[in-house]
């Protein structure tokens, strides 16, 4: 990916454990605090006039452990009102906190501090889970951050509902009694079960198959301790409700999914071999979604991600150009250093430029301004359109048996508009939209993917409106094929051909020193796609996971 301004990326992030200031200890119920450097609080700096002056800068030794020690007390010793206080939302934290004794049914609260560095102070929580004459211990570890108010310079802890369980996000409840939603057990396509023993990263997905498919599955409810995620916004799926604790089993119905165990088994390990990376292998054919797996395991980035796709973007903006009859394959095309479009300077990796070369050259190498230069020829709706009428994105209406962001292409104008072309605007996707997209480039028609058959629930699945004509499709083949054999895929697919495809990606981002590498391709009836967030080129970073993946599945 060139350079050129960078694209915010929305995205959650979570403070690091560190090591330092106190260590706090419960012995019998007893909370006490020990400052390893020595001495409490220190006195507040005042004016000349007696007024109290506002502190800035990080908070201070001493008052981190002030704060986390009045907040950690407080909490076990079941005084709400006290803890919330000494948060920047007491609101907020005292909703939380209620609940965590009046719906959670959580009791003996045992907490134990660790050694924390700067701000941050990690804890562990053991307590004991009671309803209903049933009793479970309940242990895990979270961390608070002591941040100085802006108002009035005090140090309060930095109210997140992650504090109390990291598994709670703004609106999440923590409920205990009989779950909502029966258990089910995942079955892959052959009959094997599924679980996150086997498959660690399929977490978010067995939750989210129970939420959707538990109550028909012919399962019975147990009694659980879990979190019950907030309504979801206006036109976009809930996550799945998670359980902590079960009190009491409940009778799992079964749900037989498309996933390949063998599959699904090689992606959880291609993943680990890489920070923050995510992989989808799909069936072009079909739709089905045989592996889904990410590195990290908290957040279902393969299927619910949206991350700007970078390069691979160009698959559908080429698709476009061919079918307007703005670019050929074989004929000349621009490639400059630099192209300027709606007040931004566009440019490619390394300012390289390809003289007298041809689109399908531009598009193996990844000539951003190849793209960008051809804006001028097109309305601002163009790309939405072709993504939404050809690919079957952006219009929010995938159902795959699962909770699913099937991309975002709106309409932008100028600058925006320009670098949606190569997938930097406010173009997001994830590894399930590019592997559809090369699915549907493979098959020639774009089938919606899903993980759980339509015939299990009847219910209906997304269309696209039209296909690409034989010519832009022959033509859109031929230049995923010579990318996979001569381009910037060409080591990552070394061996996987002649039937095959690919298509190399980065995206800036943002406070990032590497862009995220990004790779989508296809072999026979197999297509995937991943992303490694800050990898760096698509070709070195998911190209391999991708490619051994194709390779496994042949």
């Amino acid at each position: 990916m060139g350079k050129r301004r960078r694209v915010a990326e929305r995205r959650k992030t979570k403070p690091a454990v560190v090591g330092g200031l106190i260590a706090v200890a419960v012995v019998g119920g007893a909370f006490g605090a020990y400052s390893l450097y020595g001495g409490g609080a220190s006195a507040e700096d005042r004016t000349s006039a007696g007024h109290k002056a506002v502190k800035t800068g990080p908070p201070t030794a001493a008052e981190v452990t002030a704060l986390s020690t009045r907040f950690l007390t407080a909490w076990q010793s079941g005084e709400v009102a006290k803890a919330a206080g000494a948060t920047t939302d007491a609101g907020a934290a005292t909703t939380v906190l209620t609940g965590y004794t009046k719906d959670a049914h959580i009791t003996g609260v045992t907490v134990t501090a660790g050694r924390p560095s700067g701000a941050s102070v990690p804890f562990s929580v053991k307590a004991t889970v009671t309803y209903q004459g049933k009793s479970k211990p309940l242990a895990y570890e979270s961390k608070l951050t002591v941040a100085r108010r802006a108002v009035d310079g005090v140090a309060l802890v930095d109210w997140k509902p992650s504090v109390v369980h990291p598994d709670l996000q703004d609106g999440d409840r923590l409920v205990t009694g009989a779950a909502g939603t029966p258990p089910i057990t995942a079955l892959d396509r052959a009959g094997g079960e599924l679980t996150t023993a086997k498959y660690p990263s399929l977490g978010t997905v067995l939750d989210g198959l129970r939420e959707k498919y538990g109550k028909t599955a012919g399962g019975t409810a147990g009694i659980e301790l879990r979190v019950v995620r907030k309504a979801a916004a206006k036109g976009t799926q809930k996550s799945p409700d998670k359980t902590l604790v079960t009190l009491s089993e409940g009778t799992p119905g079964t749900v037989r999914t498309t996933l390949s165990a063998a599959l699904q088994a090689d992606a959880e390990q291609q993943v680990e071999k890489k920070t923050r990376a995510s992989v989808v292998v799909m069936r072009p054919s079909t739709g089905e979604i045989l592996a889904v797996a990410n590195q990290s395991h908290g957040f279902n980035t393969a299927l619910q991600g949206s991350l700007a796709p970078g390069s691979t973007m160009k698959v559908i903006t080429s698709s476009l150009l061919i079918e307007k009859k703005i670019a050929s394959a074989d004929k000349p095309h621009p490639c400059p250093k630099y192209v300027t479009y709606g007040g931004w300077k566009f440019q490619n990796d390394d300012k390289f430029e390809i003289k007298g070369g041809t689109f399908k050259a531009s598009f193996a190498r990844s000539c951003n301004t190849a793209f960008i230069s051809q804006a001028k020829k097109l309305e601002n709706a163009d790309l939405t359109q072709q993504a939404q009428q050809v690919f079957g994105l952006s219009m929010n209406n995938w159902a795959i048996g699962v909770p699913s962001f099937d991309g975002s292409v709106p309409v932008q104008s100028q600058a925006q508009m320009a670098a949606s072309l190569i997938g930097q605007g406010g173009v997001r996707m994830n590894p399930l939209n590019m592997a559809s997209v090369a699915s549907t480039v493979k098959s020639g028609v774009f089938h919606q993917p899903y993980l759980v058959s339509p015939d299990v629930d009847h219910r209906k699945l997304a269309t696209a409106s039209r296909t690409l004509s034989a010519d832009t499709l022959s033509q859109l083949r031929e230049l995923m094929q010579y990318t996979a054999a001569y381009g910037t895929a060409a080591e990552a697919m070394s061996g996987l051909g002649p039937d095959y495809g690919a298509k190399t990606g980065s995206a800036e981002v943002d406070n990032q020193k590497k862009p995220n590498g990004w790779f989508t391709a296809w072999k026979g009836d197999l297509a995937a796609a991943g992303v490694v967030q800050q990898g760096g080129h698509g070709g070195d970073t998911a190209g391999p996971i991708v490619a051994a993946l194709l390779k496994a599945g042949s």
